[in-house]
């Protein structure tokens, strides 16, 4: 029998390799095919159940790393430039990724009539959706998602749009250019350095625990709706509030450009439709971690 199969990429990040271990224990008799530019975090893929292929490459060649697989019913698009600060720094892999590399991405998929489940960004709707234009990053990410809509509406493309916030939890990067905040945090409490909080540390969001954002990443692709869902906690938190949970030592850091200071609260049925809510509450995360790694 012919497998179908699943494409995920930037599957072996840190988002994309704890959704491939999760969607691997509720899907069956599947390949799941992996696509990321680095072999280096390959360590965290944990696949048992489905048959896993592993590809090497940036999204912008998809169509020739692909081209022979002929029954693949979804790809997850996780592999795109995720930060905010430093898309001024690296913009050009910034546009490369997350424009280019998508806009192949969504040929793909509406050549061959397969459904894009797409992260989109929280960072859209900061200041009351005046923060889409703060950065590249967030520019780029918040442009995509009017082309998966018109892609939609031009050639009929199926979607599911899954937006993230402040995504954090086990295996995340805590230092590096794709270092946030809360895996600089604990980075630095490891190195027994201050925590480095951006001034003036009034910055609030909304943080996410992982297993929360791939289970609703998960059930987002069960739908056929075409449509987006907002996959926060609702609470949101001061940086420094979210620092002084480590009760560790705090340094205020100047102020840098693209810095984003508001997470709006989303008004949304993610809930009603896809019956999902968060679990897990940071304090209750940082908690442990605290105490797992005192010295």
């Amino acid at each position: 029998m012919t497998r179908k199969q699943i494409v995920i990429t930037g599957g072996l990040g840190f988002i994309g390799s704890n959704f491939a271990n999760y969607l691997d224990k509720k899907i069956k008799k599947y390949e799941i095919i992996i696509l990321d530019k680095s072999k280096k975090n390959q360590k965290y893929l944990k696949l048992n159940n489905n048959k896993c292929k592993i590809i090497i490459s940036n999204t912008v060649h998809i169509e020739k790393k692909l081209k022979n697989y002929k029954n693949i019913e979804a790809v997850f698009h996780f592999g795109e430039f995720s930060r905010i600060v430093q898309s001024f720094v690296y913009e050009k892999e910034c546009f490369l990724s997350n424009t280019l590399g998508t806009y192949k991405i969504l040929k793909f998929c509406k050549d061959r009539n397969i459904k894009i489940i797409y992260s989109a960004s929280s960072s859209k709707f900061g200041n009351n959706g005046k923060n889409e234009n703060l950065s590249p990053y967030s520019w780029t990410k918040s442009k995509n998602i009017e082309l998966i809509k018109n892609f939609n509406q031009w050639y009929g493309l199926k979607y599911e749009i899954v937006y993230f916030y402040n995504v954090y939890g086990p295996g995340q990067t805590q230092s590096g250019k794709l270092a946030a905040v809360i895996g600089i945090f604990e980075g630095q409490f490891l190195k027994n350095k201050p925590l480095t909080v951006v001034s003036p540390g009034n910055m609030r969001r909304d943080f996410t625990h992982i297993d929360d954002i791939v289970r609703g990443t998960f059930l987002a692709w069960k739908k056929k709706l075409n449509r987006e869902y907002f996959l926060g906690t609702g609470n949101i938190n001061s940086i420094i509030y979210i620092a002084k949970l480590f009760k560790h030592k705090i340094k205020l850091i100047p102020s840098r450009v693209g810095e984003r200071f508001s997470s709006n609260k989303i008004n949304n049925d993610t809930y009603k439709i896809l019956g999902f809510k968060s679990k897990i509450k940071i304090e209750n995360y940082i908690k442990d971690f605290v105490k797992k790694n005192k010295k």
